[in-house]
């Protein structure tokens, strides 16, 4: 992983945060900012092919579907409809595979809540692929 590791907050005797130390893990501004928000979403973006196939499985897809929105929309309004609902299945995908991991990870064992965020997170990339087939279906259905 680049840039800085996970280190988590200080804690006080008692095992609370201390909140006078957060500026220190708070991070860098302006420019090194952005650029390192460019490097942690380059991670993501390989994390998810490396470790997703159902995002390498939709990407691919995408990699067809993009270029046929930019052909066959007539308006940069009906381009923009048939290229943005493309794009929303990969960004859901990507923010249900976050949620599966973080529920991995923090709940190993089965648990009905773990089942139910995972779940969730299925039927949202669900609802995208169904965006898709609607707005595909109105801006290129012949009226």
């Amino acid at each position: 992983m680049q840039g800085q590791p996970y280190r988590p907050l200080p804690q006080t005797a008692a095992g609370q945060e201390k909140v006078s130390d957060y500026k220190e893990f708070k991070g860098k501004q302006g420019l090194v900012r952005l650029i390192n928000a460019m490097g942690y979403s380059r991670d993501g973006l390989r994390s998810a092919w490396k470790n997703e196939a159902a995002f390498r499985e939709e990407a691919m897809l995408a990699a067809i579907a993009l270029p046929l929105a930019l052909f066959l929309g007539k308006t940069g309004v009906d381009r923009a409809l048939l290229v943005g609902s493309v794009l929303l299945v990969l960004i859901v995908e990507i923010l249900n595979s976050a949620v599966e991991a973080v529920v991995d990870k923090a709940s190993p064992e089965k648990h009905e809540l773990a089942k139910r965020a995972k779940d969730m997170g299925s039927a949202a990339v669900l609802l995208s692929l169904i965006n898709v087939l609607a707005i595909w279906l109105c801006v290129l259905w012949p009226t």
